[in-house]
């Protein structure tokens, strides 16, 4: 058994998903790909214990999906072993769904249901408790928060990637601000900075007590954010108004949340 599993984890399930070679070894790159998956799951942990402690049939979605490899992972570290829940996996490209159908079926993992939208159009059958997102990338991230207060999923798990929305605006912007971005690169870091800020003050203000926190070593991944959102009531005047004060001194708001 390879050190960096959880004890009892799937070989053949991350064999299926390239993760391991067909041997049941790591390369680096699916060294990589895994640390990122158990680190992401390890920290989605507490939702999921507080959900199949309080839930008869926990559902978690999955958006933007890819492969699935958060999914699957997250299914047989949890569900899997509880014997209950339902994981949907939601992925747009129909291939990718495809494949994923198959790995689940000869896995056996019959509560996994993978679903042919885009984030924006997603209908689920069961209201989902907990939403995660791993690197969702530019508005994505967006479209999954939507989704999230449209389910009102009890936790948001998000780890953004590639935010180019407001780097671009910010790019003809006069306002005194301008020497943090004037520089190409300064300017899609700082607009990356900006954006996620102001997701976690959007959720806040959703009623979401937020937790920021870094996903995994730059080492690994140079898109480490990782935004942890639980709700613990309906709204927050304090945090609406952080957001829209944000949104005045710098002149860009991500679009999809703008409303």
């Amino acid at each position: 058994m390879l050190a960096e599993l959880w004890p009892g984890q799937s070989v053949d399930v991350l064999k299926a998903l390239h993760i391991l070679t067909r041997d049941g070894a790591l390369n680096a790159d699916s060294r990589r790909k895994l640390k990122q998956v158990l680190h992401l799951a390890n920290l989605i942990r507490p939702a999921l214990d507080a959900v199949f402690a309080d839930e008869e049939q926990p559902v978690l979605a999955d958006l933007g999906a890819r492969k699935s490899y958060l999914g699957f992972v997250l299914y047989d570290l949890f569900f899997a072993r509880q014997g209950r829940g339902l994981v949907y996996a939601v992925e747009a490209r129909h291939y990718l769904i495809e494949t994923s159908k198959a790995i689940a079926t000869a896995s056996r993992f019959d509560r996994m249901r993978f679903i042919e939208s885009a984030i924006r159009d997603a209908e689920l059958p069961d209201k989902a408790d907990v939403v995660t997102a791993l690197h969702a990338c530019d508005t994505a991230t967006d479209e999954a928060i939507l989704f999230a207060l449209e389910q009102d999923a009890r936790f948001v798990a998000l780890v953004p990637c590639c935010q180019a929305e407001l780097a671009s605006e910010l790019e003809g912007s006069k306002k005194p601000e301008r020497q943090l971005w004037r520089h190409p690169l300064q300017r899609r870091e700082f607009g990356a900075h900006l954006t996620n800020v102001l997701r976690g003050l959007f959720l806040e203000a959703h009623g979401y007590k937020v937790r920021v926190t870094e996903f995994t070593g730059l080492e690994h991944s140079l898109k480490n954010e990782f935004l942890f959102a639980e709700r613990h009531q309906r709204a927050s005047a304090v945090a609406k108004a952080e957001f829209d004060r944000l949104v005045q001194q710098f002149g860009v708001v991500p679009k999809l949340l703008a409303a």
